[in-house]
């Protein structure tokens, strides 16, 4: 089942990305990496890749991570969307729910405690797409 899954990870920290990247990969999970929202949003528009979840850092660089997630609601409603937060950004994670993100982590993120809300969004995310399908 995992096999199915296709997450986008955007985060501007170079180390982390990469760890987490060969984290989920080693778990059979079809993954991509970018450093920020721009890049992440470029992949969406210009690839034929139907992409479940993406994993979204609050803070980076250029846009944030809540501008990110607007766009990706907009723009990709059925995907979902998971913020990853640091101690002082937790309220920014918290205003990312209000906006349509499936769920907040802390970092640093617990691999298999990641894994299963990945697999949690997917599962809502089908639902969402079955749901559209018989409206």
């Amino acid at each position: 089942m995992m096999n199915n899954i296709c997450v986008l990870l955007v985060d501007d920290e170079v180390d982390f990305l990469s760890v987490m990247l060969k984290r989920l990969k080693k778990r059979n999970i079809q993954c991509y990496g970018f450093h920020s929202g721009e890049e992440a949003l470029l992949f969406l528009n210009q690839h034929d890749v139907d992409v479940d979840v993406v994993i979204l850092d609050v803070r980076m660089q250029f846009m944030s991570g809540i501008e990110t997630l607007t766009v990706i609601k907009e723009k990709y409603p059925l995907i979902e969307v998971i913020m990853l937060t640091g101690h002082a950004c937790l309220d920014v994670a918290k205003q990312g729910m209000a906006y349509g993100a499936f769920d907040y982590f802390m970092k640093p993120v617990d691999v298999d405690e990641l894994m299963f809300k990945i697999q949690d969004a997917y599962q809502k995310k089908q639902l969402k797409q079955k749901k559209q399908k018989t409206d």
